[in-house]
């Protein structure tokens, strides 16, 4: 981490309290710590209630958990926002069109911009879908950015996840929870609605919707099942869309549609949110021991006659090595140069940087380029030894499996304790909409915190919890 001091979004650099927090401080100091210890057991109750869990895999037990929230918001500035979604806006817009030109005309590659193995030979590329242009040439319909941050105006972009973001329905279940149990603090403080998202999102994917949709679009979210660890978040976003919940063996291809049963028997679709990875979706192009899919579901897309969002062959936007080449796909599609910065890179691929990546393993973040989840990475600083030992022979044994980053300093936000208010790390995953209609960005997304001293680590699946975000009007 170097000597460099954390910065805090509450307190900044230990200077008091910053513009964006004034009002809640001023809220928090007038109230019984008693009463707020209450209220934090009364969030934990209420989200028991309705059941948000989500399942942890890898694990004997494999148990549906509880993402542990915290009452303490994190509260960003209008104009602190302005900026960011300027450059979220730029990300995503540059994401699409450099989709659409690697199933295309690959004008990236002949530039020279990227190599041409780090297309072909990814696991993400997806050939089936060389010469697809999805409806309204939109690739990747939602879409969740994960930034960190290290200064008062200093942001970073951790990773693209443009294949299936989950954590949506926390964002919409945080704020609720919060609107019930401190609606003074909204009426003091001007918060921007996150509320208005399950529409949006139906406006958004209706607007993708094929030129042979007739009236209203039919837009349906298919899910592998109760299984899945999001199956909650799948559930909660038909029900909030008003839109049917399928799973594979609820549908099937009739005269060239996709078509779910119904009482009134089958209907055609024309929007399917699937909540599936593309190996899943069609047993007679992809996987073909896929139980989960749709047979021929690839071929009706091909065809025009259906939208997938997102679209299939859009994992290669969420590949960690791609991502090192993000600055050069944002300045080759936009002509601009990024507004939000990428994290250092290192690619092991490269002999140097795994020269220089294995010399300073103890200080560097390793992580896989396939991987998600906080799964199969290292965090030098904090690992053992014996810890960094094995990852070594990883790393030599396939070094292009991997990239590098050095550790940041990422800020704080601080989180209820027993003892008060004491500071813990967070990232942010806004989530995007994008359609023929134009880019829609939820004023401020999913905080993620990581709930034990000093760790960096904030995924769910590793203990991390969440937090309501503010976006203030300004």
């Amino acid at each position: 981490m170097g000597d460099r001091p954390i910065f805090d979004e509450m307190q900044g650099l230990g200077d008091g309290i910053r513009q964006p927090y004034e009002k809640f401080n001023g809220w928090f100091e007038g109230e019984d710590p008693k009463h707020l210890r209450n209220k934090q057991r009364e969030a934990e109750e209420l989200f028991r209630l309705t059941g948000i869990t989500f399942n942890v895999y890898g694990r004997a037990e494999a148990e549906e958990r509880l993402i542990p929230f915290d009452i303490i918001p994190r509260i960003i500035a209008g104009r602190e926002w302005q900026r960011l979604s300027r450059g979220i806006e730029q990300r995503v817009r540059a994401i699409n069109a450099f989709l659409h030109d690697i199933y295309h005309g690959q004008e990236i590659i002949k530039a020279g911009r990227i190599p041409e193995e780090m297309i072909s030979r990814n696991a993400a590329f997806e050939p089936r879908m060389i010469g697809v242009t999805p409806p309204g040439r939109v690739y990747t319909h939602i879409v969740g950015i994960d930034l960190v941050r290290t200064g008062p105006d200093e942001f970073y972009v951790l990773e693209d996840n443009g294949r299936t973001p989950s954590g949506v329905s926390y964002m919409l279940e945080n704020r609720e929870t919060m609107l019930q149990m401190f609606p003074e603090l909204f009426s003091t403080n001007r918060v921007q609605p996150v509320q208005t998202y399950p529409t949006d999102l139906l406006n958004s994917l209706s607007a993708c919707a094929p030129d042979c949709a007739e009236g209203k679009p039919t837009v349906a979210v298919m899910t592998p099942g109760i299984y899945n660890s999001a199956y909650y978040e799948h559930s909660f976003l038909a029900d909030q869309m008003g839109v049917e919940l399928v799973e594979g063996h609820d549908m099937r291809v009739m005269d060239g549609r996709l078509c779910m049963r119904t009482t009134q028997g089958y209907k055609p679709i024309d929007v399917v949110y699937r909540r599936i990875d593309d190996d899943f979706l069609d047993p007679l192009n992809f996987n073909p021991e896929s139980a989960l899919g749709v047979p021929g579901i690839m071929d009706v897309y091909r065809a025009g006659k259906l939208t997938i969002a997102n679209a299939p062959g859009t994992g290669i936007c969420d590949d960690k090595a791609i991502y090192s080449y993000m600055p050069e796909i944002v300045e080759f599609y936009t002509g601009e140069r990024p507004l939000l910065e990428n994290v250092p890179t290192w690619r092991c691929a490269e002999p140097d940087a795994l020269a220089y990546v294995l010399d300073h393993l103890e200080e560097l973040v390793v992580k896989e380029v396939h991987g998600s989840g906080g799964y199969g990475m290292l965090i030098g600083p904090t690992s053992s030894k014996k810890e960094l030992a094995t990852f070594r022979k990883k790393l030599e044994a396939k070094p292009s499996n991997y990239i590098a980053q050095p550790t940041l300093a990422l800020s704080t936000v601080p989180i209820f304790t027993k003892a008060g208010l004491s500071p813990r790390h967070v990232d942010l995953r806004p989530y995007v909409l994008v359609s023929p209609q134009g880019i829609n960005i939820t004023p401020g997304g999913l905080t993620r915190v990581a709930l034990k001293k000093g760790s960096l680590v904030v995924n769910s699946s590793q203990g991390g919890g969440t937090k309501d975000t503010w976006v203030l009007e300004d």
